[in-house]
């Protein structure tokens, strides 16, 4: 059995507006911003706003609206960087690498011949996250359209 949710994880703290994060795109359902220690440009992360650990106790309404959010962020990443594909990841629980207990997904922009940048714990530059959060919510914002 999964632990409970702890409510001070980071992604909750970002949720309340405790912490700042660089925003992408914000519905009823979810949140989505940009990943601080990105393994490709535009790598992005969408959150529920429900308190779900992992998949593993999320409701089925909750991962609906996350992975239509995930669906639509790969959409505008794809055509904002000019990708090749996207990589999705979502780990659950210690041994499956999980870190953060607060249900989210990953979402990378893949090009040919381009490895994944190593998660090193190294934050990415803030102007530079900004920039690219501001390119996919344009997008997404035109999607919507």
């Amino acid at each position: 059995m999964p632990a409970e949710y702890d409510d001070q994880n980071i992604f909750a703290k970002i949720l309340r507006g405790e912490l700042p994060a660089h925003k992408v795109f914000e519905d009823a359902h979810t949140f989505v911003m940009m990943d601080i220690m990105p393994r490709g440009d535009g790598h992005c992360l969408v959150l529920p706003k429900t308190k779900a650990r992992n998949i593993l106790d999320a409701d089925e309404a909750t991962l609906k609206a996350v992975y239509q959010t995930v669906q639509k962020v790969s959409r505008a990443v794809m055509s904002g960087f000019g990708a090749d594909g996207i990589t999705i990841q979502q780990f659950n629980e210690p041994a499956g690498g999980q870190v953060v207990f607060h249900l989210h997904v990953h979402v990378i922009p893949r090009f040919e011949g381009v490895k994944l940048r190593p998660h090193t714990g190294d934050m990415a530059d803030p102007a530079e996250l900004a920039a690219n959060a501001a390119k996919i919510a344009a997008i997404m914002e035109d999607m919507a359209g």
